[in-house]
């Protein structure tokens, strides 16, 4: 209503269809209906209303154009300097669970791209408008410039009105691409269609520019900040990593990240002691580290967290008691994370894209197979698991040193995985005897995993697989150690 009584201020002539026409009349703005400039009536339940000639001539014709301005003449059309559209909200259904096939297609708008399309073609002499959020603005400049736009603004709205039809196109495309089609995990055509978000102050460095683009929702890009600076490149990085390795587990858990890697995690009875057990595997890299919890932040975890720095934290909620106590570390990034996210994993390379499907993949204790004499006692088997699920969120070469619930030394990214074990075992603060020891990727010798028994480890999970597994399990039985083989495994690069 503030646009229509803004342009009629303006004198502008308004042509709308029925329904708005209808709002506008009850509100006292003057208003023709499409009909009657097209000399047709709405038909076919509202399917055909604005594909006419009528509609198309006044949108695309050059004002700049002799015989296009003969032939408006002729025809008796008359020039539409601006259009307002608002798709139908074929997204906003497709996102419903309950939406039938006929709801879908009923949702696809036809009339509207059409004449944003020809509009956006026709920018010089056409303004088109296709989100309320721009209506301020453009009101705003017509004021100060007697009813006019500039070239600029009209082709900044043009380039919008372009982004919106491709990705209302795309949403389209690939909602009902799957009807009715083999299921497929990963899609003929990759389209990304994720709006800016915001802008970031820079890259992983400052002289790169960056910018996180999504949609408001589930998953990191989609969180709301509720507290601190901007974010950057890297926290958001962090963040994600963070989030989805909290949400390996069932019980509270707490991860604490660096560089993308876990210096810390661990699933407790409750949350305050799931960040302590994390913060005990490596206080020196957790300073200015970022958190991911698996259960809203309460009053006895944000107490422990203030006593250190931290970048920022991901979470699914906060307790007030929390906030009050967060708030005191004012620029402490506080992110409330909903479930969710997507099922692919898309990385860019010079020229394209790479993309899989999310690692989903779970040990089933029942199928991991015992390949050494002695089998893991069931306190082992608990640490196994656990120091499995970590494993998967360490970059390559992995190697987790890890109690039942609580991380005690991490290798990650090393070129030799027995340098991985080294590192690890190097960076350990807490005591490394019986421990047990996960690595997310076959041992080539046996040396890592003599390099881990040396350190007091007493328990191995590995995928298995390596032309040399009779030698590292001869050592696993030559040390008097436990070793599982999952057949899966778990590279992260």
């Amino acid at each position: 209503m503030e646009l229509a009584r803004g342009l009629h201020a303006l004198y502008y002539e308004i042509v709308s269809t029925g329904g708005t026409a209808r709002l506008l009349r009850e509100e006292g703005v003057p208003v023709r209906d499409v009909s009657d400039l097209t000399g047709f009536p709405e038909m076919l339940d509202g399917r055909v209303k604005t594909l006419h000639p009528r509609i198309a001539g006044g949108l695309l014709a050059v004002r700049g154009n002799a015989g296009h301005m003969r032939s408006l003449e002729e025809h008796g059309i008359g020039c539409i300097d601006m259009l307002v559209v608002n798709l139908y909200p074929f997204e906003d259904v497709a996102a419903r669970p309950d939406a039938t096939f006929d709801d879908l297609i009923e949702n696809i708008d036809i009339g509207g791209p059409t004449m944003i399309r020809a509009a956006a073609k026709n920018f010089q002499d056409v303004a088109v408008l296709v989100s309320p959020d721009d209506y301020a603005d453009v009101l705003a400049e017509m004021n100060r410039n007697g009813g006019e736009l500039s070239r600029e603004t009209k082709w900044k709205l043009a380039r919008k009105a372009f982004r919106t039809t491709a990705g209302y196109d795309a949403a389209i495309s690939a909602r009902l691409e799957g009807i009715g089609a083999p299921a497929e995990a990963l899609p003929e055509v990759l389209r990304v269609n994720a709006p800016k978000a915001m802008d970031l102050r820079y890259g992983e460095n400052p002289h790169q520019a960056a910018a996180l683009y999504g949609e408001p929702g589930a998953g990191v890009a989609g969180a709301r900040q509720i507290q601190g600076k901007e974010l950057s490149y890297n926290n958001l990085v962090d963040l994600d990593a963070a989030w989805q390795l909290a949400n390996e587990f069932v019980s509270p858990a707490a991860a604490i990240i660096k560089h993308t890697n876990p210096c810390g995690t661990a699933e407790q009875a409750s949350l305050v002691e799931a960040y302590r057990k994390a913060q005990e595997c490596d206080p020196v890299s957790a300073y200015g580290g970022v958190i991911g919890f698996n259960r809203a932040v309460d009053a006895a975890t944000a107490g422990e967290i203030v006593k250190t720095f931290i970048e920022a934290i991901a979470a699914p909620d906060y307790s007030p008691e929390a906030l009050a106590l967060l708030a005191a570390k004012k620029n402490l990034r506080l992110m409330r994370v909903a479930p969710g996210g997507s099922k692919l994993v898309v990385k860019s390379i010079s020229g394209g894209y790479l993309a899989q499907t999310a690692d989903q993949g779970r040990l089933d204790r029942a199928r991991a197979v015992v390949k050494t004499r002695r089998a893991p006692t069931e306190e082992e088997w608990t640490a196994l698991e656990f120091a499995w699920k970590v494993a998967k969120h360490v970059k390559s070469n992995a190697i987790v040193f890890a109690r039942p619930g609580q991380t005690a030394g991490v290798g990650a990214g090393q070129m030799s995985r027995v340098d991985s074990v080294k590192i690890g075992a190097m960076k350990a603060v807490l005591p490394l005897e019986g421990t047990v020891v996960a690595s997310d990727a076959f041992f080539p010798f046996a040396d890592g995993l003599e390099e881990a028994a040396k350190h007091g480890a007493t328990a191995f999970i590995q995928p298995g697989g390596s032309v040399r597994d009779a030698e590292v399990i001869a050592a696993a039985d030559r040390l008097g150690v436990a070793m599982v083989f999952t057949g899966m495994r778990h590279f992260r690069h």
